[in-house]
């Protein structure tokens, strides 16, 4: 198979760095280390030499030794490639997130050494390290928490920061699974405050508490199976421009026609003054087609704004 450039840019960069730490090592040995041919591992060198800093004069570029008879390589100058690359803090920070997001996942997976690979890097990377802690309280936490509420089959005590009805609540639930749809976490379980199957994400939970409780057996139904869109609420069309078109991904949106530059398409929401502020929120990104009195409703709030204006 055919080398790609990527993955020959990629030996390049690390190449240099590794020189350095390996003087005298012979072509063999360093083609063995990068899995490649010798052949292939001098014809690197040949072109790492003609590579430097910007003017590439003689003192600008990289200086490496390697054509003595006893095949060893030297590197004379290595430029700024004497040490192996950094992350920058934006790369560091996403590898981060990646690693946290994959430990959010359920399933057989190495936690152990998804832990491992994440405290290194968190070690080992000039990041802000109050974002990965957050991401490790808020998620890593809620996930073995429910986790384990689940394979005890135990109900759980969770504060839930709720989006539709833009207010905190204290329920019970029990839970059945954890599912991923469109990038996020959501716990499937049976609210005893609704007294039905409903679904939260989990970055929305404030706490979680397992209970000191059995649950008995409960047969699932085809009711009971988890969705991350509202069942129960208000219908509502709506039109969107392309800078408010997140929402219609974030919101689970139904039934979505692609007009050029607009979208329409069909929230259900538990409560229209969200939606209202949600809208107005837009600053004109969207727009409320039907029903008549959600329009009316979203009308009057921006008569209301205008008039408390200066």
């Amino acid at each position: 198979m055919r080398e790609t450039a990527a993955a020959r840019l990629s030996r390049l960069l690390a190449l240099v760095p590794w020189l350095e730490q390996h003087p005298g090592v012979s072509i063999t040995d360093a083609a063995a280390h990068f899995g490649v041919k010798p052949e292939e591992l001098e014809q690197d060198l040949w072109l790492t030499i003609c590579c430097g800093l910007p003017g590439h004069g003689p003192d600008q570029l990289i200086d490496i030794q390697f054509w003595d008879e006893d095949g060893s390589i030297h590197v004379i100058d290595a430029q700024t490639l004497d040490r192996p690359l950094r992350l920058s803090p934006a790369e560091a920070m996403s590898l981060l997130v990646g690693l946290r997001l994959l430990a959010q996942v359920p399933g057989d997976h190495d936690r152990a050494a998804l832990a491992s690979a994440t405290a290194k890097l968190e070690a080992a990377a000039d990041v802000a390290q109050g974002a990965a802690i957050v991401l490790e309280d808020s998620l890593e936490g809620t996930v073995t928490a429910l986790t384990r509420a689940i394979s005890e089959a135990r109900p759980v005590r969770v504060v839930y920061a709720g989006a539709s009805r833009d207010e905190v609540t204290e329920r019970i639930v029990e839970p059945t699974e954890i599912v991923r749809h469109g990038g996020r976490s959501y716990l499937a379980a049976w609210c005893r405050e609704a007294g039905a199957q409903r679904t939260f994400r989990l970055d929305r939970m404030r706490s979680v508490e397992v209970l000191d409780e059995t649950l008995p057996a409960r047969t699932a139904t085809t009711a009971d199976r988890p969705t991350v869109a509202p069942t129960e609420g208000v219908s509502v069309r709506v039109r969107v421009w392309p800078r408010s078109r997140w929402i219609l991904e974030a919101f689970d949106a139904g039934g979505v026609v692609d007009d050029g530059a607009l979208r329409e398409a069909t929230l259900v929401v538990a409560d229209p003054a969200w939606l209202v502020r949600l809208v107005m929120g837009q600053a004109g990104g969207m727009e409320v087609l039907e029903p008549p009195e959600v329009r009316a409703q979203l009308h009057d709030a921006a008569l209301s704004a205008l008039e408390r204006l200066p």
